[in-house]
Formats: C-alpha cells, sequence, structure tokens
C-alpha cells in the first residue's frame, strides 16, 4: 500500500505542474538515433535476411496484439488492469532474440510484449487478458501475470520491483546447476528506487549472479518524470557503480543497439557470471495504464506525437530494412496485416472462450493438492473450514 501512496502522491504533484512548460520537459536521457553503426557488431552482422524480417514480424505482432487487446478494454468487455507496451516494441523483441536454452525472462506488469516475444501464442495470452480459463494462468493472473515456463518465461509480476529478486534467483539457479546461460530481469524506471531492487544487485554483484538487469526507461514512471521522482547524476544505470557492476545505456529505437550491448552483458553474465545494468530510452505512446486518465497532461499531446512520427521502433526498423534491400513495402504490409488478423482471431477466440468455474477457485492453490501427494492427502492446507 505504501508503494500505492507515493505514486499517488507522486502524481499529485504532478497535477499541480501539468500547466507548466518545465514539466513538459521530462526526459532526462538522449533517445535520438545515434550514428553508430551497431549492424556491424558481430551479433548483427551474422543475421540472416530471415531472423530480421522475423524481428520485424514479431514487433508487429506485438503491436497489433496491444491495439486489439485496447479495443476491447474501452468496449468494455475486458476488465482489471490493462498495461500497454505500445511503443516499446523494439527491447522485448530485440533482447529477447538473443536468448538460448538456459536463458530466462521474468518481467513486471508490463508483461505481454516480453510473453510474444518469448513465444507464447496469441490465443491463451488474449484469454488471459479477459480472464478466461483458457487464459495462460487459467484466467487467474489477468494482464499482468502471463507466464510461459515452458518458453523460459517466469511472468509478469504486480508488485513494483518485486520480480527483481525473482530474477536473481532465476540466475543463482542457471549457476548452481553449472548451465551456460543467464537470466533477463526487466523493470520500470519507477522501480529502481525499491529497496528490494538495490538489495538484488547488491547480493548480484557480491555473489557473482549471471541476472541482466534492463531498466526499460520510458521517462514517466507512473506518471511522475524521471527528473521529479528519482535523484540521480546522469543515468540511473549509472547507480550499478556502487555495487561494483557493469552498466551501460542503449538507444532502445535502434534494434541493432539493443542486440548489441545487450548480447555483450548476455555473454559476460554466461561467461563470467558477472551481472550487468543496462538502461534502455524508450517511450510509451499511453498512460501507466489504460485507466491512467491523466496521460496528457504531464506530457503535452505534441511530446507523444513526435515520438510517434519520428521515433516509433517498428516504422525505424522497417525502414532499415528496407534500406538494406531486405524487406520490400509489398512484404511489410503484408506481415503487418497477418499479424492483425492474427490479433483480431485471438481477440475472438477469448470473447467465446468460457470463464472459469467456481470450482477452479481452489486449484493451482497448492501443488501437493493438485498433484495428490501425500502432503496434498494427509496436511492441512485449508483453514475456513
Amino acid at each position: 500500500m505504501a508503494v500505492y501512496a507515493c505514486c499517488a502522491l507522486y502524481r499529485l504533484l504532478d497535477w499541480q505542474y501539468a500547466l507548466t512548460a518545465q514539466a513538459t520537459k521530462q526526459l532526462t536521457m538522449d533517445t535520438s538515433i545515434t550514428p553508430t553503426d551497431y549492424a556491424a557488431a558481430p551479433i548483427n552482422a551474422a543475421l540472416s535476411a530471415e531472423e530480421k524480417i522475423e524481428m520485424y514480424r514479431e514487433m508487429c505482432r506485438i503491436r497489433r496484439f496491444e491495439q486489439t487487446a485496447l479495443k476491447y478494454y474501452n468496449k468494455g468487455e475486458m476488465a482489471g488492469f490493462l498495461h500497454l507496451y505500445i511503443g516499446q516494441e523494439s527491447v522485448a523483441t530485440g533482447t529477447i532474440s538473443l536468448c538460448g536454452e538456459n536463458d530466462h525472462v521474468i518481467t513486471a506488469y508490463r508483461c505481454h510484449g516480453h510473453a510474444l516475444a518469448c513465444g507464447m501464442e496469441m490465443n491463451p495470452s488474449m484469454a488471459e487478458l479477459f480472464g478466461k480459463a483458457t487464459g495462460a494462468s487459467k484466467g487467474k493472473g489477468g494482464s499482468m501475470h502471463l507466464f510461459a515456463p515452458e518458453h523460459n518465461f517466469w511472468g509478469g509480476h504486480g508488485i513494483v520491483g518485486g520480480q527483481t529478486p525473482l530474477g536473481l534467483g532465476l540466475a543463482f539457479g542457471v549457476k548452481y546447476q553449472g548451465l551456460k546461460g543467464c537470466c533477463l530481469c526487466y523493470l520500470g524506471d519507477g522501480a529502481i528506487n525499491q529497496g528490494a531492487f538495490h538489495e538484488s544487485l547488491n547480493m548480484a554483484s557480491l555473489m557473482e549472479i549471471p541476472v541482466v538487469y534492463i531498466i526499460e526507461n520510458n521517462g514517466y514512471s507512473m506518471g511522475t518524470s524521471q527528473a521529479r521522482s528519482s535523484a540521480h547524476d546522469g543515468p540511473l544505470a549509472k547507480r550499478a557503480e556502487g555495487y561494483g557492476m557493469e552498466w551501460d545505456t542503449v538507444n532502445g529505437e535502434d534494434v541493432y543497439e539493443v542486440r548489441a550491448k545487450t548480447y555483450e552483458a548476455m555473454e559476460r553474465a554466461r561467461n563470467e557470471n558477472k551481472p550487468t545494468l543496462l538502461e534502455i530510452a524508450t517511450y510509451r505512446y499511453y498512460g501507466h495504464s489504460v485507466a491512467d486518465a491523466n496521460a496528457k497532461k504531464y506530457r503535452t499531446p505534441e511530446e507523444i506525437e513526435k515520438y510517434k512520427t519520428y521515433h516509433d521502433p517498428i516504422r525505424l526498423w522497417r525502414r532499415q530494412l528496407i534500406s538494406e534491400g531486405v524487406l520490400s513495402d509489398e512484404t511489410a504490409d503484408a506481415i503487418d496485416k497477418e499479424a492483425k488478423l492474427e490479433a483480431n482471431a485471438a481477440g475472438k477466440f477469448a470473447v467465446e472462450s468460457p470463464v472459469p468455474t467456481v470450482e477452479s477457485l481452489f486449484e493451482d492453490v497448492y501443488w501437493e493438492v493438485d498433484n495428490d501427494t501425500a502432503a496434498g492427502n494427509t496436511g492441512r492446507h485449508f483453514f475456513n473450514d
């Protein structure tokens, strides 16, 4: 409750400053496209044309999935929270494209993009947003709690910063088993002041845990600019120096840069068991959630349109691939149309899916009970009878 109380206080302060020009100058990181040729990095130079197109397809799928979810939410057919990833697709797509069989992914509540990039199908993902029994978490988690252990995706988590010690644990498990892998643990810029996150950084460095923490810095947390909510001198990732940890900043608009710098961090984790803190500059087009009625008050409509027009990651990646002769406008349009049809079909699937039964409330609570073990048969698990 304290977390939400603090967020509410920050938001109240933003309302007070909303009409001033000072309040609209929010982003503290330079998100312009850099001239560095990250396409020449070995990890990117090795990409085939098909792999590059596949990343474009994945970003389109994430965008169309989100737009379809928004449509149903606005129609009142979807309840609960809905935290959209629109505008940030290059981050999840670029980083997760580097994952191997021993790499794991965990993130916060803005999790749809990561889930799809890890390999989750649209139908169970969309059904989960509707709270349906066919959902990835059987309708019990909703938008913030997509899970796919079969894809090494360990979920979205609703508690701010709560996933950061869990990501540490996943990475420790990789090291403990003697595997060559790591964990990508994502968080927003609003979570970097949480105590659990700093405890995780300390332990990751002290115990040499192969975890890569990725701050998806969209500048505004839950509605308060980074400049007004976080005491810092330069990039947020610089805080890693206090723990003797490597860090870097990344232009999230450039898929090549995202991959090049994340790969370097992942290799450090895999080969040296050393953690890294990355800060990827990105931008969300909508509010903290769809319920954020003040999304255009703590930033100007002009700023939002500027990012949509000049900094959209899908548009930039499309332009890049066309300039390389890898993609044509016709093929790009066809891929986007295919993604739209898939998302529409997922929406239809979710609408037509059944709601969970009353009996299912007692399932997936205790593993021992669900699997009929000795402990499940003899232990006392329910305390209200």
